[in-house]
């Protein structure tokens, strides 16, 4: 009997996987290395080559294999980095590597479509 039974997400196809380990392992990212987050780090390396690379095969889709080769060797790097006490500047984003403050946060511009010569209602 396989404990996939005992999970409390069960995903339904890859891509619903990969996005579940990239949440996870942004929120850890920069986290105080320590044994626990190491190993649960590697055992997310593991599921990424073990049976969510299986399902990714049977899905027959190249493009979520290409993700998920490019996510394995991110979560790898992050591993040799944080084993080496230098910083993880960066997230995964779309399953790859995106640098902190690499993306510009938009401003909201907000725009109202009516002219500038109204007034208040109570006059």
């Amino acid at each position: 009997m396989k404990h996939k039974e005992h999970r409390y997400i069960q995903p339904q196809n890859t891509k619903e996987a990969m996005l579940l380990i990239q949440k996870l392992f942004n929120k850890y990212r920069n986290a105080p290395l320590t044994n626990e987050i190491l190993d649960y780090h590697n055992n997310l390396i593991y599921r990424l080559q073990s049976d969510i690379k299986d399902a990714a095969i049977k899905e027959n889709n190249p493009t979520q294999l290409k993700a998920l080769a490019n996510m394995t060797k991110i979560m790898q790097s992050w591993t040799t980095i944080r084993l080496n006490g230098k910083p993880f500047n960066g997230k995964m984003r779309h399953f790859k590597l995106v640098t902190d403050g690499g993306f510009k946060f938009e401003r909201n511009i907000h725009k109202i479509n009516q002219t500038t010569n109204h007034h208040g209602s109570r006059h």
